[in-house]
């Protein structure tokens, strides 16, 4: 009989790419998961994952337990969340996970709402990139992220993860006063060919963002200051330091003393929002709630 437990380390084995990395996620020794990975080996008869100097990969049988175990660890959330329906769930916490804008437009606006139609359930979060919070989902440390599509994240049709949409913004051009398009109705991209920009860190779904459109647009950015705070960057824009896209709903509130905000010409690099859980706990009564709420706030 496999254990479900063992399951789940198995698969925190093929996201993190190492003992190491897995452990530290589920809050184990390294030698633990190494010895539960020995015991699922022997529960199965197959060896599971080959052992290298650069991290762990799976063997093709860890490959074919692995597609299994995604669908087992589903169904495993959908038994709870039937069974917290029939207990009520009327009452507990949800974590949820989003990068600060996503806080602002969505997240507190979802609060509000579940304080009225949901009272019982207490919502804590964190903030956090999507690139950090949609590993946070999978390892259960939180319930719920809000994040970003980039290159490289977990596509919508993945067998551990649920996808909500919630919304799409446009990035705007920002640019000195003093800057040569400054006067233009819309910035065309390849005209910046050449200037300084200033983006988010590698890693950051925005820089994926800015660099694809720049791509798209024939060129590589020469990024030459970085800050993942966009009212830093329209103020490094503000002080000559170069050109940025920043999207539309950061730069409310935003101080643009200095700066021209204008719309990209042609087809406007987009960040795609998302509420990503576990599959199988998008009906939990504590989880669907929070859901709707969210996808209430984005079309408000």
């Amino acid at each position: 009989m496999i254990e479900a437990r063992r399951l789940h380390i198995l698969r925190a084995v093929a996201d993190h790419r190492t003992v190491t990395a897995a452990a530290a996620a589920l809050y184990l020794t390294p030698s633990a998961v190494s010895q539960q990975l020995t015991a699922l080996e022997q529960e199965t008869g197959h060896r599971l994952v080959d052992r290298g100097a650069k991290g762990v990969r799976l063997t093709p049988a860890g490959e074919i337990l692995l597609s299994h175990t995604n669908a087992v660890l589903a169904q495993l959330e959908r038994a709870e969340a039937e069974l917290a329906a029939y207990g009520s769930g009327a009452a507990g916490t949800v974590t949820v996970a989003s990068f600060a804008t996503g806080i602002a437009l969505v997240v507190a606006p979802a609060l509000a709402r579940l304080a009225e139609s949901a009272p019982g359930i207490r919502i804590r979060v964190q903030d956090a990139e999507g690139d950090a919070s949609l590993p946070m989902v999978l390892d259960r440390l939180v319930d719920v992220a809000v994040a970003v599509e980039y290159r490289g994240a977990p596509s919508a049709d993945d067998p551990r993860l649920t996808h909500v949409p919630l919304y799409a913004e446009p990035f705007d051009a920002v640019v000195p006063v003093t800057h040569r398009l400054a006067d233009v109705d819309e910035v065309p991209l390849a005209e910046l060919a050449k200037d300084p920009w200033i983006g988010p860190y590698p890693g950051n779904p925005c820089h994926d963002v800015v660099v694809l459109a720049c791509e798209n647009a024939g060129f590589q950015p020469s990024l030459e200051h970085s800050s993942d705070d966009f009212r830093a960057v329209v103020s490094l824009a503000a002080a000559e330091a170069g050109v940025a896209l920043v999207p539309r709903s950061a730069l409310h509130g935003t101080d643009l003393t200095g700066v021209v905000v204008r719309p990209v010409d042609g087809v406007a690099p987009t960040r795609r929002v998302f509420a990503a859980v576990r599959r199988g706990a998008e009906e939990h009564p504590l989880i669907r709630p929070v859901l709707d709420a969210l996808d209430e706030a984005a079309r408000a």
